[in-house]
């Protein structure tokens, strides 16, 4: 669940150089160490956009070849229209579903925010960052990152996520199978979020609230999945096409039981009613393809003595080779048993420098954007959708810098 830029407070400088020209200021903390966050530093970082624009164009000309997109035709501002013709609206939703208290649930069942709406004091200064060097606090996160993956993997399993569909009943399913795995959904009740995941249909960006709309064919959906378990929490989203399933193919064969780690290999959709459908979900998968691309290359861009705004640019050099555009006004962000707190994660050019180091955790989730990246808060306070109807696409990953480069917790 990204974080907005109107809830970050501004770094203060410190007391040690880095390799990448931050300062820090290390000291113990009952959880680890903690360092002061970001100071405006403008880092050299030509070399590796160019090294991601090259893979990144290799792979955007590669789709348009094999699937016939041209810049001439302006699929791009078709496909703008075709949303601007049909905007997503809210849709009637059923009141929050506040879990008692219970002594089933244990100590320690329930975020700070659980019954107030409002998150406790944080555990650190807001311009501090944990440093994990405890092997009791590594595994919890591991244990709370994976079980978040499996509930994105369940949310997006096209027996669960399919045409008619409403976002709420999906909602009440992952719902459920949070509960049933010892964890808390994360999202409920956060600063007064009404449910249990975050949907957001075409041009919403994030924050979707989950309601009674039913999903149609070719909506393109992300799903931000949250859940706080053994007193950390973990956080992914991934984004899919509703109904982009092969016509033979049987999504029920593959029920989610509870185990499985990952989604199996699902063949797309063949056959369309027109050719405005097709280019429908053919542009789609472009974004898409594009937005799991710009995350894995701002994962990739981790290491220990990397800079923090080497993963912004890593992202946006993957938006200029597809054109798309990247949002500004969501992060990135650190994680533990706070749910939002420093480093936070710009996924844009940027001159904030900070010396990743072992130990850090934190969210990277690119949001892109087929049109312009200006977007507005609708005046549910959270569901944000962009300005011209342009549709979105976001992944995330929960990644641990390590000695030798970076473990991905939320990986199946």
């Amino acid at each position: 669940m990204s974080l907005s830029t109107s809830l970050l407070s501004s770094a203060n400088a410190a007391k040690r150089t880095s390799r990448c020209g931050k300062k820090l200021m290390m000291d113990r903390h009952p959880q680890g160490r903690r360092l002061k966050s970001t100071m405006p530093f403008l880092s050299s970082t030509s070399q590796l956009h160019d090294e991601v624009y090259e893979r990144a164009s290799f792979h955007a000309s590669s789709f348009d070849a094999m699937n016939n997109l041209n810049e001439k035709t302006l699929w791009r501002s078709r496909q703008i229209e075709v949303t601007r013709r049909t905007p997503v609206e809210p849709f009637p939703r059923e009141a929050m579903c506040v879990i008692p208290p219970s002594q089933r649930h244990g100590d320690g069942f329930f975020p700070s925010y659980a019954h107030t709406g409002i998150p406790g004091p944080p555990k650190l200064p807001p311009d501090s960052i944990l440093i994990h060097d405890e092997a009791s606090m590594m595994d919890r996160m591991r244990k709370a990152a994976k079980l978040a993956r499996r509930l994105l993997d369940y949310a997006c399993h096209p027996s669960v996520t399919r045409v008619g569909r409403t976002t709420e009943e999906i909602d009440r399913l992952v719902h459920t199978a949070a509960l049933h795995h010892g964890a808390y959904p994360s999202p409920l009740n956060y600063r007064s979020f009404p449910k249990s995941i975050c949907s957001s249909v075409n041009e919403v960006v994030c924050h979707g609230i989950p309601d009674s709309r039913p999903l149609e064919l070719g909506d393109l959906v992300s799903f931000d999945v949250s859940c706080f378990v053994g007193g950390v929490h973990g956080d992914n989203c991934a984004s899919i096409i509703v109904g982009d399933l092969k016509e033979d193919y049987r999504a029920d064969e593959f029920e989610w039981d509870g185990t499985a780690n990952s989604l199996p290999s699902i063949p797309t959709k063949t056959q369309f009613s027109s050719p405005e459908e097709e280019e429908r979900f053919v542009t789609a998968r472009r974004l898409v393809q594009a937005a799991l691309e710009s995350r894995d290359e701002g994962v990739a861009a981790c290491k220990p003595g990397a800079c923090l705004s080497d993963i912004g640019a890593a992202i946006h050099a993957v938006c200029d080779a597809y054109g798309y555009d990247t949002v500004k006004e969501y992060r990135g962000h650190g994680i533990h048993s706070d749910f939002h707190c420093a480093p936070y994660v710009k996924h844009f050019r940027n001159d904030d420098s900070l010396e990743l180091t072992p130990g850090m955790i934190f969210t990277i989730e690119p949001m892109l954007t087929e049109g312009s990246a200006n977007c507005a808060e609708w005046s549910d306070n959270w569901t944000v959708a962009t300005d011209d109807k342009g549709r979105a696409a976001q992944f995330e990953h929960q990644v641990l810098i390590t000695e030798s480069g970076v473990e991905i917790l939320t990986q199946p």
